[in-house]
């Protein structure tokens, strides 16, 4: 998908000698990564909220431990023992989810939700590592 999205920009004329985040950024587009990483959150926003149709019981657990300095919904990390479970959807998404502000885990809709994300991420862009 990405390699379409790079062909398609270099076909633009004005920007065919820009680099690939250049022709982004010109054309306000965002990295397909980070779409990729912003639709996964919103669909654990939706799960950890009941928004959604799957009965998946234990896809993520909550870390009950109080403490100062958390977004109030932290997610606890599970440990596992091949490197193929790394992969796996929650456990790729709990370090992100972790690191987000409470205002917005806590947000009443998922609109708010993706609203309150991309304006944190206009000041934090997310590190993109294995999206």
């Amino acid at each position: 998908m990405e390699k379409i999205e790079r062909k398609a920009t270099k076909m633009i004329p004005e920007l065919c000698n820009l680099s690939y985040e250049r022709r982004l950024q010109r054309l306000e587009l965002i990295p397909l990564e980070q779409r990729r990483l912003r639709k996964q959150l919103i669909v654990t926003f939706k799960y950890l909220n009941g928004l959604n149709n799957v009965t998946v019981e234990g896809l993520f657990e909550r870390d009950g431990n109080v403490r100062t300095r958390n977004n109030g919904q932290k997610l606890l990390l599970r440990n596992f023992k091949t490197s193929q479970a790394m992969n796996f959807f929650p456990v790729k998404i709990c370090a992100t989810w972790n690191q987000l502000p409470e205002n917005i885990v806590s947000a009443g809709t998922v609109n708010t939700f993706k609203n309150r994300l991309d304006k944190f991420w206009i000041t934090n862009p997310p590190s993109i590592t294995s999206y």
